[in-house]
């Protein structure tokens, strides 16, 4: 039988535990391979002053909101008036008014960058073409009094769009009564309105507005993202050979390959800077001088894992990437760095950028849209096998700020298959809710649930390690598991997920799920 690397591609036919279970299908977008892009030379000719780090902005949010209304005249002995509460001209200036105050209160509430645009004042199909033509991302349809043709021209499934519709919040709309059977389904029982689909219809609350805008807000931070890729971009599995290419049709991710050639130039270039090589040792002697924070390998890994640090987010910053990736980082990496990429991914992704191990794209884009809903760091990990409401959840990478805001303890190991470098063991909360998402090889069907961090065990498997009480039906999340990488964050996001997908055309299956009928 031929020799291969472990999972992620490591090279390495000694490293036993990931050998037998896959060989990675290594496809390399054509095109986009950047070994020379950025050269040596010029990592060479840097100075050991200020430190490049990638930039952090995201994309705001562009909410479109439009009052759609009509203002009838009265008719003796006929029905000359809809339902709703609008009955002047007066009464639509107060509506639009009182939009914009609740709108305003949305916006302070996002945790995420959002610009509402003034309410514009829809009561012709001309109008609503004419506002629709604009460049927004999200349509915010408050369906009063109008006509269905005003709300049909406001639509275009080209962007997104949604529809609010008061009932106890007042002044009724017409539309609470009609969007269904009318708006959604055009008088018959098959929904036939493009762009618009029962999820995308709030009655009242402006807490669903806003949880609505998170997802969609992810999706644009996360569709056609840019992402390094050092040592080409990777699938796990045989299941995964053709991720790559995958996340690239369907979520038109921008994968920019840097070779490991060029990671070795530029490695030398930096270990030839006296003042990258004192800052590097300086910041690792912050960082272990912090509280919360226990060594346990050589100290001289921890200092070269600071300099790999630094060297990784040049490279985001050069191809203009909040994102990167490791391949072959079970490997190839250590005996160009002399230490491993584990604690460099852990730092990149306290810094509110996005790391992630082994180039695995069957699981990376679940990892970058949840970042965007959750608003904070995301866990890559192995599963383990599920058993009596209980998973075990490692890798020996993860995020300490795992919250956005505060470093959970942390002990610096060796990365435990090598039993070298420096790996970090995590502490995270105990009783902490968090998501956890298992997307599929196929990419078509994500299998998510809630769970409860129970305790961090040492085993002998990768250093950062949870056990977590599953929350639902955890015998259907043993026969409905797919692909093999799961993604893990703190706090209970399945909502916003849920929507994503749905616009994404990928199936959600939330093991979790409440029965029908006991969810707000």
């Amino acid at each position: 039988m031929e020799k291969h690397g472990c999972c992620c591609g490591c090279g390495n036919p000694e490293v036993g535990r990931r050998t037998f279970l896959a060989t990675v299908g290594g496809s390399a977008l054509a095109g986009a391979a950047v070994s020379g892009c950025a050269t040596a030379g010029g990592a060479a000719g840097r100075s050991s002053g200020a430190r490049v780090r990638p930039s952090l902005e995201k994309k705001e949010l562009v909410v479109q909101p439009a009052l759609a209304y009509c203002l009838f005249q009265r008719r003796e002995a006929t029905s000359w008036r809809p339902w709703g509460g609008l009955f002047s001209q007066a009464d639509v200036d107060r509506e639009a008014g009182r939009i914009e105050e609740e709108l305003g209160a949305v916006a302070r509430r996002a945790e995420f960058p959002i610009r509402f645009l003034p309410v514009a004042r829809v009561a012709s199909r001309e109008q609503a073409a004419a506002v629709c033509g604009g460049s927004a991302d999200v349509m915010l349809m408050y369906g009063a009094t109008s006509g269905g043709d005003v709300l049909e021209a406001l639509i275009s499934p080209e962007r997104y769009n949604l529809l609010f519709v008061r009932h106890r919040s007042g002044p009724v709309y017409l539309w609470y009564e009609i969007a269904h059977p009318i708006l959604l389904r055009k008088q018959l029982d098959e929904f036939g309105q493009p762009g618009l689909e029962t999820a995308d219809v709030v009655v009242d609350e402006y807490d669903d507005v806003l949880w609505r805008l998170r997802a969609l807000y992810a999706l644009k931070n996360t569709v056609g993202s840019r992402i390094v890729a050092l040592g080409s971009a990777s699938g796990w599995g045989a299941g995964g050979r053709n991720a790559p290419a995958v996340a690239a049709e369907k979520w038109k991710m921008d994968i920019r390959e840097v070779s490991y050639e060029e990671l070795g130039k530029r490695i030398q270039s930096a270990r030839a800077d006296a003042g990258r090589v004192a800052r590097a040792k300086a910041e690792a002697a912050a960082y272990l001088g912090e509280r919360g924070v226990t060594l346990n390998t050589d100290r001289g890994f921890v200092e070269r894992a600071f300099l790999l640090t630094e060297v990784f987010e040049e490279l985001m910053a050069e191809l203009e990437s909040q994102a990167f990736t490791i391949n072959h980082c079970m490997g190839t990496v250590m005996p160009i760095s002399e230490t491993t990429a584990c604690l460099p991914l852990t730092l990149i992704n306290d810094s509110g950028a996005l790391a992630f191990c082994e180039s695995d794209f069957v699981v990376i884009p679940s990892g970058v849209l949840l970042h965007h809903i959750a608003g904070t760091p995301v866990f890559l990990q192995d599963p383990t096998y599920p058993h009596h409401g209980v998973v075990t959840l490692a890798h020996c990478t993860a995020p300490r700020k795992m919250d956005g805001k505060h470093l959970e303890k942390v002990s610096i190991e060796t990365h435990f298959e090598s039993d070298y470098g420096a790996a970090p063991k995590v502490e995270m909360r105990k009783g902490q809710v968090i998501t956890v998402i298992d997307p599929n090889f196929g990419a078509n069907r994500w299998l998510g649930f809630r769970g409860r961090i129970v305790d961090n065990p040492f085993l002998a498997i990768c250093r950062s390690q949870v056990d977590v009480a599953i929350e639902g039906d955890w015998e259907r999340l043993v026969e409905e598991m797919g692909g093999f990488h799961w993604m893990l964050a703190y706090g209970d996001h399945r909502r916003e997920v849920g929507y994503a997908l749905r616009k994404m055309g990928i199936e959600w299956a939330d093991v979790s799920a409440e029965p029908p009928g006991r969810r707000a």
